[in-house]
């Protein structure tokens, strides 16, 4: 090869070895950004004080650390998560005993009665907790309502998800 013939096949391939690590720098990347709010995947879960439904003091880390857990920010009013409602209905019937199950209910336009006759009539099972102060929304850094916050036996986030189109059972693998 002449020497401008090198220069260009030298280029050529420096540009497609740059592009290759650009790619795949992106490619990690993205998930990264993914997840621009909510406690990152991999923290340890806090625990935050929260109440009962009928109005007794109730801690989170109490339901921590024994086995898996599945906790959802929800509300009465949302509509992603009346979307998200079969899938959760269904995997707390298929993981019952074997992965606790923590709906949390925001404050916002909500009163305790109104969701205890919302988990009721929906047959939602689990614990369920009313957030009057919003500590487990602080602690968890929630977005949105629906988010969905998976935890194993560790204590360890290992997911986080947002929406009513969310997979369940991918996400409590990451915690078996």
């Amino acid at each position: 090869m002449t020497g401008s013939k090198q220069k260009t096949a030298d280029s050529g391939a420096l540009l497609r070895g740059a592009l290759g690590l650009l790619v795949a720098v992106c490619a990690i990347a993205a998930p990264l950004r993914a997840q621009e709010s909510g406690i990152p995947v991999g923290n340890l879960a806090p625990g935050a004080k929260l109440e009962t439904l009928d109005g007794k003091p109730a801690e989170l880390k109490d339901y921590i650390g024994k086995m898996p857990v599945v906790m959802e920010f929800w509300a009465t009013w949302c509509p992603n998560c009346k979307e998200l409602e079969p899938a959760m209905l269904s995997v707390q019937k298929k993981y019952a005993g074997k992965v606790q199950f923590v709906g949390i209910a925001v404050s916002v336009n909500e009163s305790p009665e109104l969701v205890r006759r919302y988990v009721e009539k929906h047959g939602l099972a689990g614990t369920q907790f009313y957030d009057r102060k919003g500590t487990a929304i602080d602690a968890y850094d929630v977005p949105a309502t629906s988010f969905v916050v998976v935890i194993n036996k560790a204590g360890k986030v290992v997911y986080t998800g947002l929406g009513g189109e969310q997979n369940l059972e991918a996400a409590i693998a990451k915690a078996r």
